[in-house]
């Protein structure tokens, strides 16, 4: 059986979730049908954790947290014609996408792995015959990690039959063992009767936190707390602004224990949301979830189940699904039941990798067919 090289090029230098997607995909890999070569920014937080699964990771010069330029396309054409790829799965990296085009003899997939609310002239008349034809023009095929991002494609001109959504996996988070839990709550001043909801994102406007900040003040003097995990520009105005029953953590390096703490999961975005690794992590320890109706999160959500959709902006809306999660302990513990069934279904690394290496094998068979 042949086995076939994948580039895959990420421009980022942290660890977000294109790289922690990129990683679970690479830790379920079929290494006998597939063998990886991965391109990063120099000094990228992602490169000891690509190295400890085994793949080849190549540092670039000029491609940091940039998505074009004309010297990393030159770069990468020379990248290209050394390493001899198949295909070309791009992450955030236009250069890349362009490169592989010019490099002629690989197929070029690329991941939507964010959406957002799009300008007028993007969806309209010549602006979207131009993008739709760049677009279709540079990939063999598009992965839309979720509806949202599908939506987002499409309105600018991408071809649907080009698209496949596919939805992202993560590995099941173990739950804490009771003292580790015990330590965390007297760490975070939560007691053991208090019952938790967790924010962890980027403290920035786009995710939401001051609706939460609204809506915990409707609640104090409820044994709630509200556990926002995150660094960010707004921290500083978000603890001035916190009600008594919110805690404002920071940076959280253990968000296992976090989560095996936390009661309900909270994601208030506003903007750029697609699928919240967090909040499926969260899921594999049966972790219920409120979520605004912006982006991708939504269809994650089987309402009653694994959770509630409330409108984006909506203190109240939060505030009512707390309480009713809150009120009703036997809801909440079949919805925790019927979380980590979902989980199991649709959320798994393992079923996303199958899902890529689905969408790799199609496309080369259509290249080596010559369609």
């Amino acid at each position: 059986m042949r086995t076939y090289h994948i580039i895959n090029i990420i421009t980022d230098t942290n660890i977000g979730g294109a790289g922690t997607v990129l990683c679970n995909y690479l830790a379920e890999a079929d290494r006998q049908a597939f063998r990886h070569t991965v391109v990063i920014p120099r000094d990228s937080r992602l490169k000891p954790r690509l190295e400890a699964l085994g793949v080849a990771v190549l540092e670039a010069d000029g491609i940091a947290d940039e998505s074009f330029s004309f010297s990393a396309v030159k770069m990468l054409l020379r990248l290209f014609r050394r390493e001899k790829p198949d295909l070309v799965h791009t992450h955030g990296a236009f250069s890349a996408r362009i490169a592989g085009r010019l490099y002629g003899k690989c197929a070029v997939v690329t991941t939507r792995h964010c959406c957002y609310p799009q300008a007028r002239w993007k969806t309209v008349f010549p602006g979207k015959t131009l993008l739709g034809a760049v677009n279709n023009f540079f990939a063999d095929e598009l992965i839309a990690i979720s509806d949202a991002a599908a939506g987002n494609l499409t309105d600018f001109g991408t071809k649907p039959k080009k698209i496949t959504v596919m939805l992202n996996g993560v590995f099941p988070i173990a739950e804490a063992p009771d003292e580790k839990k015990a330590e965390a709550r007297r760490g975070f001043g939560i007691s053991e009767s208090d019952f938790v909801c967790t924010l962890a994102a980027r403290l920035v406007p786009e995710k939401g936190q001051r609706y939460v900040l609204e809506a915990a003040k409707e609640l104090l003097g409820y044994p709630i707390k509200f556990l926002l995990a995150g660094t960010g520009p707004d921290e500083e105005t978000l603890k001035a602004e916190a009600p008594e029953n919110v805690i404002i953590a920071g940076f959280v390096s253990d968000m296992g224990t976090a989560h095996s703490i936390t009661d309900v999961q909270l994601n208030a975005s506003t903007g750029t949301e697609c699928s919240s690794i967090s909040l499926l992590e969260g899921f594999s320890l049966g972790v219920p979830a409120i979520v605004s109706d912006f982006g991708g999160n939504p269809s994650h959500i089987e309402p009653g189940k694994n959770g509630f959709v409330v409108p984006q902006k909506d203190p109240g809306a939060i505030t009512d699904a707390v309480l009713r999660l809150y009120s009703d302990r036997e809801l909440l513990r079949n919805m925790r039941a019927e979380t980590k069934r979902i989980y199991n279904e649709r959320f798994r690394a393992a079923i996303m990798a199958e899902n890529i290496e689905r969408v790799y094998k199609k496309t080369l068979a259509r290249r080596n067919k010559g369609g």
